[in-house]
């Protein structure tokens, strides 16, 4: 998948969150977004792991010819496994499951073994230590800093012992995959993170409110070398 193998950026990674864009011109924006992130961040839910629904397959399949962009879809479901095939043939690169839900592993599996790259995310109310054993089945971990199915909410503090946990695991076992920060991504917020481990952060009104979007996002990318020249944990 292009930003997890080829990127054409340096740098932190940018998943730009579509929940942010303005949602009745959702083909303009991602054109307008498109040049300066890695991903698209699309949010999905069952209604049940989370209340709203937000995107769905065909709004995913309806938006794939308009970029050439990865799309990272991040599946807030308690079985993801056949909603997950749904977004896997509409057209998403990378899926994420959550490992809180039933059939994490399984979803995983049925995720790389259709030619998708598979993630998997934790809410602020699971350790980071109880998803050991999964590390080693996906291509890339989202870390959720503020109450899932939020949106504009402040990152809590905890997020940033959260993030360095995680990253020491992946450290540990020498595995170089996406670390990617979720949720209250402010200006005074991505700095910190990526210094507490953080390879990325999905990027919601922070680029798509900005008034130079590409100004915002190479100041993104260059949170990566100034936090690890401060000391930053990777």
């Amino acid at each position: 998948m292009s930003f997890l193998t080829d990127r054409p950026h340096e740098g932190t990674l940018i998943d730009a969150s579509l929940w942010s864009a303005d949602l009745g011109a959702l083909t303009a924006e991602v054109e307008r977004i498109g040049p300066h992130a890695d991903s698209f961040h699309i949010d999905a839910s069952d209604t049940s792991f989370t209340r709203d629904a937000i995107f769905f397959p065909d709004l995913v399949r309806a938006l794939r010819p308009r970029t050439t962009v990865s799309f990272h879809v991040h599946l807030m479901a308690h079985r993801p496994a056949e909603l997950a095939a749904a977004f896997a043939d509409a057209g998403a690169d990378l899926i994420t499951v959550h490992a809180e839900a039933d059939g994490a592993l399984e979803a995983i599996d049925r995720i790389r073994t259709g030619g998708q790259a598979a993630g998997l995310a934790l809410t602020l109310d699971l350790a980071p230590e109880r998803v050991k054993d999964l590390l080693e089945s996906v291509n890339a971990v989202t870390m959720v800093g503020t109450p899932l199915g939020t949106k504009g909410t402040s990152m809590v503090p905890e997020a940033l012992d959260r993030m360095r946990v995680i990253r020491q695991i992946l450290d540990r076992r020498g595995t170089d995959i996406p670390l990617l920060a979720d949720g209250g991504i402010r200006e005074h917020t991505v700095p910190d993170l990526v210094a507490a481990g953080a390879s990325g952060v999905v990027a919601g009104s922070l680029l798509f409110g900005s008034a130079d979007p590409a100004a915002t996002a190479a100041w993104i990318r260059s949170q990566h070398t100034t936090a690890h020249a401060d000391g930053g944990a990777r």
